[in-house]
């Protein structure tokens, strides 16, 4: 299989139950000295590891051992290496190994500030020629060094170059397809999710919580879903909230504490699921993007992992999404669908 393939089957272990086998990150890989210059610019790698006292769902996916996608992704036309696909992330980051053993120098490029979900943190970068997977081709790019604590990935492969590709995920069969965008519909059996335009470089739905209406961030590098106090403000009027204490570990290896609570039905399109956990709290991440008081969903691998298909075609700015049959959990496509 080569770098010139257009799709990738990914081979990946069986899932553990979330949460409770969950390793959390550690700090951030060595930052920059105090002699070097101020961070380069700011780099978004949405991370959230969340500590619960039950595990959240089981299911056999194309995933690293903490629930995410693996995508094989060729690095200087060498690899492939395992990256987790991450599309809350800006910028792809590498763990040490791989910098090791692609024999990248560090300290010729400037350091870059790390944003996380609960946190932030300056780190170090280094300067890659090429990133390919399927018809993705990135560079030259700087890309930033994360600590090696992946679910056993290498890092993190984020959104750069993506304004013109199409993903298709297929949890079913263990297969992910990076291609460019025809332009396609959604097909048979399918619903479509518009993205809303901003400049958060983000991909944003409409949803609906206990039918209240929602931002929700589709965020396929976090293996748990988050929702702001705004959120869990709106929603407590409506039943008991008192809920578990969660601990969220970010990408800087920043902790925070969140209220774990099941909410149902969780609405995206004419896609409907019920009793999915949510952790609850004003994140650093949710202040960085000015969505403190506004009620707003990080949407993770826990509930995405759920669907058979996932597609994400940013030429098109939509979201098809394809159920699965999940009793307890889905109650799938609505007869509006």
């Amino acid at each position: 299989m080569t770098a010139s393939n257009i799709a990738h089957a990914v081979n990946a272990s069986r899932l553990i139950p979330l949460l409770l086998m969950y390793l959390p990150l550690q700090a951030m890989a060595q930052a920059a000295p105090s002699s070097a210059t101020s961070p380069d610019e700011d780099v978004e790698l949405q991370e959230a590891i969340v500590h619960a006292p039950e595990p959240r769902y089981v299911a056999p996916t194309t995933r690293d051992r903490i629930g995410r996608v693996w995508v094989p992704v060729y690095l200087n036309d060498k690899g492939p290496f395992r990256l987790v696909l991450d599309s809350g992330a800006t910028r792809t980051a590498l763990i040490p190994s791989v910098v090791a053993a692609l024999e990248l120098e560090t300290g010729r490029t400037p350091p870059v500030m790390l944003r996380g979900v609960t946190g932030q943190a300056v780190t170090p970068t280094v300067r890659l020629n090429r990133i390919t997977v399927g018809d993705l081709q990135v560079g030259p790019s700087t890309v930033p060094i994360v600590a090696d604590a992946f679910g056993g990935a290498e890092g993190l492969l984020g959104n750069e170059g993506m304004h013109d590709k199409r993903i298709f995920i297929d949890f079913r069969n263990d297969f992910i397809n990076i291609s460019r965008s025809q332009n396609r519909r959604a097909g048979i059996g399918f619903d479509t999710v518009p993205f809303l335009k901003e400049d958060l470089k983000l991909l944003v739905v409409k949803a609906s919580i206990g039918g209240r209406q929602v931002l929700a961030i589709i965020d396929t590098g976090a293996q748990a879903s988050v929702g702001n106090m705004a959120l869990h403000t709106l929603l407590q009027g409506r039943r008991n909230f008192r809920g578990s204490e969660d601990v969220v570990t970010g990408a800087t290896g920043a902790t925070q504490t969140g209220i774990g609570v099941r909410v149902s039905p969780i609405a995206i399109g004419n896609l409907t699921i019920r009793d999915a956990h949510l952790t609850f709290g004003d994140m650093r991440i949710f202040e960085h993007w000015n969505m403190l008081t506004e009620p707003a969903v990080v949407i993770g691998m826990d509930i995405l992992g759920l669907l058979d298909t996932l597609v994400i075609d940013y030429q098109r700015m939509e979201m098809h999404i394809k159920p699965r049959n999940q009793p307890g959990m889905f109650i799938g496509l609505n007869s509006a669908g």
